[in-house]
């Protein structure tokens, strides 16, 4: 098959590596591109990936726009809003980042059942995040700098308290959904509004008061989220895990295939293996 990621800024994506060892790994052989396209060339620019791919991963800030291009959303896709995996030949869009992000906490040991979370950033990842984390019987709380976007996404589907301002208190996890921190914010933590009214970074007020922290981001493997707070003694995980297990559920849709959690886990391990992460 012939694959690809589009994105903003795909030029430190590991999903080509991810995808054909995956391929590999299941007995099947593809070829994988990264596409960066300008936010403002999305729209004339899809049309040419419908032709030239089989099928294709979109990752920040593209998994809404693409949507107006296909011809129907399944699974997740729907109640998420939010598209990251795309079948050319049926104009299908699936979102995977769901089961990516559940089977990353279920293989770190992370329980979830009434246990407190605050979700930085509402974007794509963020809104699939709440949701998975409410049907999961967490007790969800989420900070967007955009309040209209938050209470949208509120209106649609609840099941969580939307925030705001971050209060400076104990969760027992903190997840951090923005994207920044990667690429041209590296060395930055998202800027929250206080319960004072001030807007600042986050940093060891807060993280210190947490059990777990939790970045999507996986480059850098260590964000400087996470960094302040493995220095506060906290446990850390970054997303390298589920972008593992999103890529194979998207795999799994390519290849018409059943996915496998064991074998989702088993994968894995052989991939970090292989490639020393």
């Amino acid at each position: 098959m012939k694959l690809a990621v589009i994105g903003k800024d795909v030029s430190q994506s590991s999903s080509p590596q991810m995808h054909t060892f995956i391929f590999g790994a299941l007995g099947k052989t593809c070829t994988y591109d990264k596409i960066s396209i300008p936010p403002e060339e999305i729209h004339k620019r899809a049309e040419a990936l419908f032709e030239a791919y089989d099928a294709f991963n979109v990752t920040i800030p593209f998994k809404g726009d693409i949507i107006q291009h296909l011809n129907g959303l399944e699974g997740d896709a729907q109640s998420f809003g939010a598209v990251n995996t795309v079948l050319s030949k049926t104009r299908k869009g699936y979102n995977t980042d769901g089961y990516g992000f559940l089977l990353m906490l279920e293989n770190e040991g992370i329980a979830l059942k009434g246990r407190s979370v605050l979700v930085l950033g509402a974007g794509g990842a963020g809104r699939s995040c709440i949701k998975k984390l409410t049907e999961a019987g967490a007790k969800v709380f989420a900070f967007e700098r955009s309040a209209e976007r938050l209470h949208a996404i509120y209106e649609e589907f609840g099941g969580f308290t939307p925030l705001e301002s971050v209060p400076v208190r104990p969760f027992d996890l903190v997840l951090n959904c923005t994207g920044i921190g990667m690429h041209d914010t590296v060395g930055k933590t998202p800027s929250v509004t206080w319960e004072n009214g001030s807007v600042s970074p986050v940093g060891k007020e807060l993280l210190s008061l947490c059990d777990t922290a939790i970045d999507l981001i996986y480059v850098p493997a260590q964000s400087e989220f996470l960094r302040i707070a493995k220095e506060c003694g906290k446990r850390t995980v970054n997303g390298a895990a589920m972008l593992f297990y999103q890529a194979y559920m998207a795999d799994c849709i390519y290849l018409n295939r059943a996915p496998n959690a064991d074998e989702a886990k088993k994968l894995y391990e052989r991939y970090r293996e292989e490639y020393g992460i």
